[in-house]
């Protein structure tokens, strides 16, 4: 999808970091957005801020509603009449050792990352199908990649999407579906703060790896540019983190040795 202009663009997760920043620049390119999340009033206080606010909506959706998908999918369809691109952006993310992670959290991160993701996408397959063509992107993690400390349920969801959407994109190519998974590093946006500890309640801190992160908007200008070119995955991180998957798959002992030497960012 090499031009955004006059795109209707659906970007869930769009209340605030990576998604709020995708609103911004996909507005700025002449795109429609369709702007979802639980947070209503964040996405009005998003919708004033775009550069043509005009262009936009606000459609509420909770990743673990999901038997409410089909009637987001027709909301939006009638609006604007198709999607150009689905900007899978929706998580939560999780800072707990896994021995003190319960069930719970397990199946929560589950819920909102893999299952959330994969209903919208399979509501709104049907129609995309029927278009000449569409993209879907869809924001993993370098815990998609691999795991690390502390992130055994966000990783394994991570993990979980890489292997839907790399079926999905086998098997609609033939439909003109084009699927981009983004792998970021640390990126300067509170996903850490929103993340929930191993009892399910909120962490609530600022990890040294977003407070030193890559800048949301640098961040977010390279996932276009991935799309735009219609990559299959990208990294995108700084410095080592951009090396690190071939490290891991070139050098697999050096990797998980350098790996454990990492503490916890907490």
């Amino acid at each position: 999808m090499k031009d955004f202009k006059a795109k209707v663009i659906w970007i869930s997760g769009a209340s605030s970091g990576i998604g709020r920043e995708m609103a911004v620049q996909c507005s700025k390119l002449g795109a429609f957005t369709i702007l979802s999340s639980r947070n209503v009033e964040a996405l009005k206080e998003v919708q004033k801020s775009l550069p043509h606010p005009e262009n936009s909506i606000v459609l509420p959706l909770d990743m673990v509603k999901q038997n409410e998908f089909p009637e987001k999918v027709e909301q939006a369809l009638k609006r604007f009449g198709r999607i150009d691109l689905l900007f899978n952006n929706a998580g939560l993310s999780q800072r707990s050792h896994l021995k003190e992670t319960s069930e719970e959290v397990d199946r929560l991160l589950m819920e909102v990352n893999y299952f959330g993701t994969i209903a919208l996408t399979k509501a709104l397959l049907p129609q995309l199908r029927k278009q000449r063509e569409s993209h879907i992107a869809v924001v993993s993690s370098l815990a998609g990649k691999f795991g690390f400390y502390e992130r055994s349920a966000y990783s394994a969801s991570k993990h979980a999407l890489h292997g839907f959407f790399e079926v999905l994109r086998l098997e609609e190519e033939e439909n003109n579906i084009q699927v981009t998974l983004l792998c970021p590093g640390g990126i300067q946006t509170n996903i850490s703060i929103n993340a929930v500890d191993g009892g399910g309640s909120a962490y609530g801190k600022m990890s040294e790896l977003q407070a030193q992160g890559m800048p949301v908007e640098e961040c977010v200008k390279r996932m276009i540019h991935a799309i735009q070119k219609n990559k299959k995955e990208v990294i995108i991180g700084q410095g080592l983190e951009n090396l690190s998957v071939k490290v891991k798959t070139l050098f697999p002992a050096l990797f998980y040795k350098l790996l454990k030497k990492r503490k916890p960012q907490t």
